[in-house]
């Protein structure tokens, strides 16, 4: 026994001996044998070819391209044949989303946030996030309720009544277009406010980017990033901007350079003899607005309805710049909407006519509405003719 080689030593003591086998394989080959099974796994387990569209996993992204990116490289087809069981391969059952044939492999794995180290490795790749770091992406970050969303519930109600008055419009969102904090949006039917806007910092591609705070109208929040926002924006059909207020003075004395003077709101008080009207002379005011002299205006109030068939005086004029007239008379004409004054008065025909630009609001009140407009606070606002003063909404 002592005579025996190692190789009978070991048979004699049952021991099988294998000669590990050298692949002859190239490590880039075995890279992408490897990558194409990752592909037929995932057809195996979903019993569908992989799709880059842009909701699905971010693996199924990766092996989209890959698949696409393999069929298209031909030498690589004998090294796969042996493997390719379900022939995915073959030209036939592209992926759903066909790629852009101009664009090439650096930029297709560019627009999926994908880096590859080497322009001829297709499998290795490097800055993919593990599952368990992408279960929420950030285009629709998890979502979870505002501890403090009492601060922000006035803030949805008065943007809401901005819309109505016409002081704020919904607008598409332009791609790309920046978000900044304290702006509003509308998302999957929600308004969304930007609470919070961290630092900006230079992501991949060279592209500035920052972390959001957005607070929903439904009293959740979620924690997102800036370009996220802006592609779940883009991808919602429905997604809209809501404008900022028209920034500046409303009224002024004197016209700025850049000022349009588009009008003078005006309050008239009637010298009607109608009793009721006489009775409260000093309290009834009419309200409104004009681009033109008011003199011409009032000229011929006697034989106007409009103005109680009767001549009337004015007690005070604003010039406005800058705004939409018919947007801010109504503003006004809500704010003293509970003051209306219900008067019926006979035109030059005897048909009852029912003004509406008259209200029961004595003159410090009107100024006061004129201040509040200014720096549009008079949204939140309206006045309560049986008190007297201005309440919140």
């Amino acid at each position: 026994m002592l005579n025996m080689t190692d190789d009978e030593l070991l048979n004699e003591l049952g021991v099988e001996v294998q000669v590990e086998k050298k692949s002859s394989r190239t490590p880039e080959e075995e890279r992408i044998i490897a990558g194409f099974e990752d592909i037929e796994r995932f057809y195996e387990t979903h019993g569908k070819l992989p799709s880059h569209e842009e909701e699905k996993d971010i693996f199924e992204r990766i092996y989209a391209v890959r698949l696409e990116r393999l069929r298209s490289l031909e030498q690589y087809h004998e090294l796969l044949a042996s493997f390719d069981k379900y022939g995915l391969l073959k030209a036939d059952g592209l992926p759903e989303k066909p790629i852009t044939a101009q664009m090439d492999d650096d930029e297709l794995l560019s627009e999926l946030g994908i880096s590859v180290s080497d322009e001829n490795d297709i499998t290795n790749l490097k800055h993919v996030r593990s599952r368990n770091q992408i279960n929420m992406p950030d285009e629709i970050a998890k979502r979870i309720p505002c501890a403090d969303f009492d601060r922000f519930s006035p803030l949805f109600l008065a943007v809401q009544n901005e819309i109505k008055a016409g002081i704020r419009e919904i607008r598409e969102f332009k791609d790309d277009a920046k978000i900044n904090q304290g702006e509003y949006f509308i998302l999957g039917g929600q308004k969304a406010y930007i609470a919070e806007k961290g630092e900006e910092f230079i992501a991949e591609h060279g592209r500035s980017d920052s972390r959001l705070r957005v607070i929903y109208d439904n009293g959740t929040e979620s924690d997102i990033l800036m370009r996220s926002l802006q592609r779940a924006l883009n991808k919602d059909e429905l997604g809209r901007r809501i404008t900022d207020p028209c920034a500046g003075p409303l009224f002024s004395d004197e016209a700025e350079p850049n000022d349009i003077e588009s009008g003078t709101i005006y309050v008239l008080r009637s010298l009607s003899e109608n009793p009721t009207v006489k009775e409260n002379r000093e309290v009834i005011h009419k309200i409104g607005i004009t681009s033109n002299d008011i003199q011409k205006r009032i000229a011929d109030a006697k034989n106007d309805p409009t103005f109680l068939m009767a001549d009337v005086e004015v007690v005070a004029t604003y010039k406005l710049s800058n705004i939409n007239r018919i947007k801010l008379e109504n503003i006004i004409h809500r704010f003293f909407d509970s003051a209306r004054l219900s008067i019926e008065i006979p035109d030059r025909f005897g048909k009852k006519i029912q003004p509406r630009e008259w209200f029961l609001a004595p003159l410090f009140i009107i100024d006061k509405a004129v201040e509040m407009i200014k720096d549009s606070s008079i949204i939140n606002h309206k006045y309560d003719p049986n008190t007297g003063r201005i309440v919140s909404n």
